[in-house]
């Protein structure tokens, strides 16, 4: 067993360094980030930046929770500059464990918007997110569906699935239900939409809108820019077909979610990942992420036509820090109720 962790370890290390691909004059400017953002189109934004301030972008992609882990692991020893996660529990866990660092910058308090941003200055948003209803008209009165909530009328008993447990998005979203409507009715809303649940647990939003448009359940809970994916063809001409059977539902206020960045604790490159954070913020940056990704940038709804059909969405008041304190609580809440 120790031979093969060595092994792993010793693998994760020579992935990192053929990534960074370390160059050969030392003194050129550059910032390492490690993100838990899997877009290609990222890429652009970074290669903008460059071309613009001369420093070059090493990137190391993983999911968030192992980028996480390995930080943690690596301590003094890491080679992150900056660091990028998606869902406000895994910015603000990082933050907890002591993985980022305070900074001072005008141009993110300006760019970033109030409850987007952290109050100690670790971290800062960079795109939003709105986690919506699709459902099957021929399933379901959609008329009758406005709210989160809803999915609990014993009317839609058996049609009703979900992303498991484990999805960060889904934590956040009770996390938002508990701070907008209290523990309690949280509870009875977890347990009347839980007993409305007759699929498995689906390991992806995108399998929960294929369900949901084949008719195996008449509504379900995804992040927005999935279906906006689907609708444009990303994942298939099928997807694309079908998608445009079933209606998508926002909330009034919505729940919205974020992905955000900060800089590394052991940054040895501070001052460019501070610089590349603060474009990536920017209009100009922060619009280059989210629109081939169909999110929303930070002040303004996404112009994509896909996405501007879903109409206009209003922010509840959470902040992304209440969404993190309350992690931990919607987790429990979301086991007592069976949410596997």
């Amino acid at each position: 067993m120790q031979k093969l962790k060595k092994l792993f370890y010793t693998a994760l290390t020579c992935t990192f360094l053929m990534n960074v691909n370390i160059p050969v004059n030392s003194t050129e400017k550059e910032v390492k980030v490690y993100s838990g953002r899997h877009y290609n189109t990222d890429r652009n934004v970074y290669k903008k930046f460059a071309e613009e301030t001369g420093i070059k972008v090493r990137l190391i992609e993983a999911a968030g929770i192992s980028l996480i882990e390995r930080l943690k692991r690596e301590g003094k020893n890491s080679q992150a500059d900056l660091i990028l996660l998606v869902d406000a529990a895994r910015i603000t866990n990082a933050a907890k464990a002591g993985l980022l660092q305070k900074i001072d910058s005008p141009s993110l308090e300006e760019n970033v918007p109030a409850g987007l941003k952290d109050t100690d200055k670790e971290w800062y948003a960079l795109t939003r997110r709105v986690r919506v209803m699709v459902a099957n008209p021929k399933k379901v009165d959609v008329s009758k569906i406005k709210d989160y909530s809803d999915l609990a009328d014993p009317s839609l008993k058996g049609k009703v699935c979900l992303r498991n447990r484990k999805s960060p998005y889904n934590q956040s979203l009770v996390a938002n239900q508990i701070i907008n409507k209290g523990e309690s009715e949280t509870k009875d809303w977890l347990s009347g939409m839980i007993s409305n649940v007759s699929q498995p647990f689906f390991g992806g939003d995108i399998s929960v809108i294929r369900s949901v448009y084949k008719g195996k359940c008449g509504v379900g809970i995804v992040n927005h820019y999935y279906v906006a994916r689907m609708l444009a063809g990303v994942n298939g001409k099928r997807d694309a077909k079908f998608t445009k059977k079933i209606s998508v539902i926002t909330p009034n206020p919505a729940h919205v979610n974020i992905s955000a960045g900060g800089v590394a604790k052991y940054a040895t490159n501070k001052n460019e990942a501070i610089q590349l954070l603060e474009f990536l913020a920017s209009p100009e940056g922060s619009k280059g992420l989210a629109a081939p990704t169909f999110e929303h940038p930070l002040k303004e709804v996404n112009q994509n036509e896909i996405v501007k059909n879903f109409g206009a969405f209003t922010p509840d008041s959470v902040t992304v820090e209440d969404l993190g304190e309350k992690n931990s609580l919607a987790i429990k809440l979301m086991k007592d109720a069976d949410w596997n």
